[in-house]
């Protein structure tokens, strides 16, 4: 029987599960709702995941899971992760004692990566520097379409960095949940840009609607946007002088705003080192599918 490669995302608000045959062909796709706050309730939807795919395509499978947060090396369990209830609990130990098979698991910005860099907007690149950018903001590393964890299994938290070259009125910056203040997150996520309108206008706005008001010509809309892309450039700059990789690619739901590939690139010399330029920045090639694909490809071929 020939493999397949099963995936799963398991996000905050939803449980995402693919198949994938060996060639990258999409064989089976399923989304649940996630059972928030509810830990014991989670492993038996990843559970019924599993089983549910394998009804499909059969019992010859691999199972790879993508999720908030890292695994600890000190004590195998999830920290970091903005799904508060799978913090400090041995997730990976847990699903796989429930499945009774083997279980790779990764951040999930580190399933983007390794997705685009597979078969997406980083193929071909050894070194891939993929950021998921939506409600909150993050970012993973995949070398040779591998994802690269560190041995603290923080390569690549970029949002959780602070933002780079701040003006006086950016400091100390916002609080953020991590304990921190003036985090990358919490000025480029969808928060952090209605939370920046608000600050200018006193008017609450969705981000979407921003970034739509900018490109009729609104004018407190638009600055609100230049300053979004002014501190996206700045904080990749960072990126570029520390990794200098080969592609950026850029997820998540305000991967669509279009200015940020028109706009960034054209500041960015202005932070880089040397003043040279040619890291090409991408939307991903897979779209709101890349991480769980990402996450069927944690088993190589």
């Amino acid at each position: 029987m020939t493999q397949v490669r099963i995936g799963i995302d398991l996000g905050g608000t939803k449980i995402e599960t693919i198949g994938l045959s060996a060639d990258g062909q999409e064989l089976y796709r399923n989304r649940i709702d996630t059972p928030q706050h509810d830990y014991d309730g989670t492993i038996r939807a990843l559970v019924d995941c599993v089983h549910n795919a394998q009804q499909t395509v059969g019992e010859n499978i691999t199972v790879g899971i993508g999720t908030p947060g890292v695994i600890s090396s000190q004590t195998d369990r999830i920290k970091n992760a903005n799904s508060v209830w799978l913090n400090d609990r041995r997730l990976l130990h847990d699903v796989q004692e429930a499945l009774g098979r083997p279980v790779r698991m990764e951040n999930d910005a580190n399933c983007l990566a390794v997705s685009e860099a597979t078969d997406g907007a980083g193929a071909g690149h050894g070194l891939v520097f993929a950021i998921i950018v939506g409600t909150g903001c993050g970012a993973g590393i995949a070398v040779h379409a591998r994802a690269h964890q560190g041995p603290n299994g923080l390569a690549g938290e970029w949002g959780h960095s602070p933002l780079a070259w701040p003006e006086a009125d950016e400091l100390p910056g916002p609080d953020c949940y991590c304990g921190k203040t003036g985090c990358i997150e919490t000025w480029l996520s969808g928060t952090g840009v209605a939370r920046d309108y608000f600050d200018h206008t006193g008017e609450q706005r969705e981000t979407h609607d921003i970034s739509l008001a900018a490109r009729e010509g609104d004018k407190d809309a638009k600055l609100c946007m230049d300053r979004w892309i002014g501190r996206f450039a700045r904080s990749l700059a960072h990126v570029i002088n520390l990794l200098d990789p080969d592609v950026v690619v850029v997820g998540g739901g305000l991967s669509q705003i279009e200015i940020l590939y028109q706009d960034v690139p054209k500041i960015l010399p202005r932070w880089v080192f040397g003043g040279e330029v040619h890291t090409p920045i991408r939307p991903a090639a897979h779209g709101d599918s890349s991480g769980v694909r990402g996450a069927a490809w944690l088993w190589e071929t």
